[in-house]
């Protein structure tokens, strides 16, 4: 299955989250510290972060940063765990490049559940059954090798972006709720609520800037790429 790495400083959790993801099939391993895991990851990969927010010597969001901020983790996808469960925390932690966010206490058969949908849009993006290269404008977006580029040069995208912008290149014209963004790019109920598609939506207008004014706001709705 997938190599997780569990990124945790209460044993007891760190434990729980072992047991229930090898019963699920995965390798896991586990460091208790924020600095431990660049160094970490650079000798045994991973193939997705379940990252604590509070944790000694470098926090999660720190790490999260560094994560996407190296080119070899930009693209690994990152579950942010923690006992933060406002609004404004949570979308902290996705603008720093968390793709899902957890709040303790948490139901570990869940966990693994968003654990499975993640790891399956990473795979669908990496080998899409509909892949090759699609154009939208100066954009280009190339399924097979998980790649973007504007006017020839790449952009870095975090999974996530990557999978909202394919879908709605693939969708272009119509006009897509929040709530339909949320089941067919995350791939489950997101119990998170609907501010993550703003996030990664202002995002990608950020890192390509020919979408301001490309993806139009719908009110109260959702979004329209014309």
């Amino acid at each position: 299955m997938a190599r997780i790495l569990i990124v945790e400083d209460d044993h007891d959790i760190a434990d729980l989250l072992v047991h229930y993801l090898q019963k699920a099939g995965h390798t896991t391993t586990c460091v208790g510290s924020g600095a431990d895991v660049l160094p970490h990851l650079r000798h045994a990969p991973a193939d997705l972060v379940i990252l604590d927010w509070m944790l000694p010597e470098m926090s999660g969001l720190a790490v999260c940063e560094a994560l996407r901020a190296h080119p070899a983790t930009a693209d690994l996808p990152v579950i942010m765990l923690t006992a933060r469960g406002d609004e404004a925390d949570r979308v902290a932690g996705l603008e720093r490049g968390a793709d899902d966010y957890v709040t303790k206490p948490f139901s570990p058969k869940e966990l693994v559940a968003r654990v499975a949908a993640r790891l399956r849009r990473t795979g669908t993006a990496e080998a899409p059954s509909n892949g090759g290269v699609v154009d939208y404008g100066p954009i280009s977006i190339d399924a097979d090798s998980h790649r973007v580029t504007l006017n020839g040069e790449p952009v870095r995208l975090t999974a996530k972006e990557f999978l909202l912008l394919q879908f709605l290149v693939r969708h272009r014209g119509r006009v897509l709720s929040r709530d339909v963004l949320l089941t067919d790019v995350w791939g489950y109920q997101y119990t998170g609520g609907t501010r993550t598609v703003d996030v990664h939506i202002r995002r990608l207008r950020e890192k390509l800037p020919i979408l301001n004014d490309a993806i139009e706001t719908v009110k109260q709705f959702g979004y329209r790429l014309v």
